[in-house]
């Protein structure tokens, strides 16, 4: 039901919470955990937390050394954080978020879920990374929540939403339908993340972007893309327009735009 689905966890701090993320993984039917960096990778102390199931979950969790790399087949990515403002705008709520996942997953797009580590959350740069931005509502200004706490609530919407699609006379799933061309799927996080690195060097190059400070600029553009969920076909050719102007501005040679991959399939 939630097979494509996946708990991203950045640099935890503690082995005992992954062993209780990876229980929460099991105790909603999800089994991809993905570890980025762990900062105290002790398969013991996480075991003992993890429960016979989660055991299970945490023996095929897979290590990655970067979050970018962990990312990069995902198709959709959820990043969780209880700080609101400046960068971090456009937040649902894991309800919310559930009811864009599930019927992504339905049609075959991976999506990933990031938690940031237990005593610092995820920054500015990477959240960054996260196409939506997820918060749990709290009373007060009690907005910490325990790390594999966090992970159980948002797992918790998500299976009870699939639930409720799978059901007899739940809202329909959107499928692809069989035969679609590849050109029609959306972007994965790899791609997205080339068409904002080839949109940045070409809007600097004709001094619509300043150079010092590009990201930030660049926010209202991936919240756009965002909504818009470009498809490969799309990504293709903002990446051949990117090209260009770099080319009518003399900033390379033609078709040749340095760092511009030429089509997806070079990402």
């Amino acid at each position: 039901m939630l097979d494509d689905l996946a708990v991203v966890l950045f640099r935890p701090k503690f082995a005992e919470n992954v062993g209780s993320a990876a229980r929460a993984c099991a105790n909603m039917g999800v089994s991809r955990l993905i570890l980025v960096a762990p900062r105290d990778d002790d398969p013991g102390r996480a075991e003992a937390l993890a429960t016979a199931k989660g055991r299970e979950v945490l023996s095929q969790a897979v290590r990655c050394p970067d979050l970018e790399t962990a990312l990069a087949p995902f198709s959709r990515v959820y990043g969780t954080t209880a700080r609101i403002g400046g960068w971090r705008k456009g937040f649902v709520t894991p309800r919310a978020a559930a009811a864009e996942i599930v019927p992504a997953l339905a049609a075959g797009e991976a999506t990933a879920l990031v938690f940031g580590p237990e005593d610092a959350g995820l920054t500015n740069q990477e959240t960054r990374l996260c196409g939506r931005l997820v918060t749990i509502p709290t009373a007060g200004g009690a907005t910490s929540l325990n790390l594999a706490q966090a992970v159980l609530v948002l797992l918790y919407e998500c299976l009870t939403t699939a639930r409720d699609h799978a059901r007899p006379g739940g809202p329909p799933a959107e499928v692809t339908p069989p035969g679609a061309a590849n050109v029609g799927r959306e972007i994965t996080h790899a791609e997205r993340e080339a068409l904002f690195s080839a949109l940045g060097k070409a809007l600097t190059a004709i001094d619509f972007l300043k150079d010092d400070n590009p990201d930030y600029f660049l926010l209202p553009m991936r919240r756009f893309a965002e909504r818009v969920r470009p498809t490969r076909a799309e990504f293709n050719m903002l990446m051949g327009v990117c090209r260009q102007i770099l080319w009518a501005t003399g900033k390379t040679g033609p078709g040749q735009g340095r760092g511009v991959p030429e089509t997806a399939k070079d990402v």
